[in-house]
Formats: structure tokens, sequence, C-alpha cells
């Protein structure tokens, strides 16, 4: 590590970059576009709803500020998946906390976007972080004994997390093998992944602080922490709009 890098941004500063913008996200797609609250704010139609008042046109403008913001978050978890792939001392163990919290958010997750307790036609984003994570070790461990075994391997991950409809489905899996593939190469990994994601328009401010990172796995909060801020944020969005806008 060169002078100055400890200057950057740690993982637990990324991480926190990350949840602050997808809490922001997910207020846009949890609250501020849920029909009830439309029907709450205005005249609650689906076609044009937005000019039938002046709070539910300020709704959508926040929903976009909010949702641009949402887009660095997903890059961020991508990112910090490769390092965590990279240097957990048992990759089994971080599969199966991967595989426990895909589980706990998916009842959290479909109450507060699907609006039912189960939705088999959307799948959190731990299930694409998860098959992100063996498409990984498909590349590591098969790779050496032959390339063809490797790529059907992390092919059928990226299949799978479409077929599952899981959050950003097999673009996110791809997304994620890039960012491990490129990981020591990091300007092609800047250009590369920013333009893989600029179908997103502000996604590939991502990499602003991606660069910044500093190897360090910082001390903010702890492990289990960013692991359950996910199911506790949306299940408490949920919550608010049950509460607050009946629905």
């Amino acid at each position: 590590m060169g002078p100055g890098r400890a200057e950057g941004l740690s993982g637990s500063g990324l991480k926190l970059i990350a949840i602050v913008t997808m809490f922001l996200d997910h207020i846009g797609a949890a609250i501020l576009e849920s029909p009830v609250v439309w029907a709450f704010l205005g005249s609650g139609e689906e076609i044009d709803p937005f000019f039938n008042s002046s709070a539910l046109a300020l709704c959508r403008d926040v929903d976009l500020v909010f949702r641009f913001a949402g887009r660095i978050a997903f890059p961020i978890f991508c990112f910090l998946l490769v390092e965590g792939f990279l240097h957990t001392r048992s990759l089994p163990r971080y599969m199966g906390r991967m595989a426990a919290f895909a589980l706990l958010s998916e009842i959290p997750y479909d109450l507060a976007f699907e609006e039912g307790w189960f939705d088999p036609k959307s799948q959190n984003v731990y299930f694409t972080l998860l098959l992100g994570l063996l498409a990984m070790a498909a590349v590591r461990y098969l790779l050496p004994r032959s390339a063809l075994l490797a790529l059907a391997g992390a092919a059928g991950c990226a299949v799978l997390a479409q077929l599952l409809r899981a959050d950003y489905g097999a673009f996110g899996v791809v997304l994620i093998l890039l960012l491990y593939i490129l990981r020591d190469r990091e300007p092609a990994r800047t250009v590369i992944g920013s333009l893989a994601l600029c179908w997103e328009i502000t996604a590939p401010l991502a990499f602003l602080p991606i660069r910044r990172y500093n190897g360090q796995r910082g001390r903010l909060g702890g492990k289990w922490f960013f692991y359950g801020f996910y199911p506790a944020h949306i299940l408490l969005l949920w919550g608010f709009r049950v509460m607050v806008f009946g629905g």
C-alpha cells in the first residue's frame, strides 16, 4: 500500500455510502412510487397522476432525485463483494451468510416492493450477490482445470439469476464477474465498469468512491449491522407506509 492510501475510503466508508444511497433509492421505490401514496396525496389514478396535485408533482421530483442517487449503491456492493471473496477466511461461511440473509430478506422485500407476503416473480438482491459469489468461485476453481467449465459455471449462475428474477438479474452477476476479473487493473475496471453501467445514468459515479478505496476494512459498525441493514430498512419503510398511508 503506497503512501497516502490510508487517507482514502475504507471498506466501512464505502458501505456507508452504499447503504445511504440505497436507503434513498428504496424510499422512492417503496413509498414515493406506491399507488397507495398516490391515492393518499392525489387522485390515485395511475395515468398521469402527477398532474393532478402539487403534492404528487413534488413526490415525483423527490423520487427522481432519490432514485438517481440510488443507482450508485449496487456497483459499490458488487465491488465490496469481490473484496470479500478475495479476503474471506471461509468461502462456505460467506456464502452461508448470503443465503441466510437472502431468505431472511425475501418477505420484507416482497412487502415493501411487491405489496404482498410472497411474490415468486421478484427476488431480493442478496440472491444476486450469492450467485455472484458462486460465479467467482466457478472462475477461481474451475479455470485451472478447464476454461469451458469455468465459463459454463459462471454463465449458469447468470442464467439462474435471470430465471429467479433476482434484483439486477444476469446483469448483476456479469458485473460482479467483470469487477473480479479486472480487480488488479484499476483504470480498465473503472472504464469498462462505467460503460457497462452507463444505461443507468448516475451509476458510473460509483467508481469515484471505489477509486478512493484504501484496502482497509474500517471500524464503522460491525459485520452484522451491514448484513442486517438491508432487511431491517425495507421492513421499516413498509411499516411506515402502512402506518402513514394505510397500505
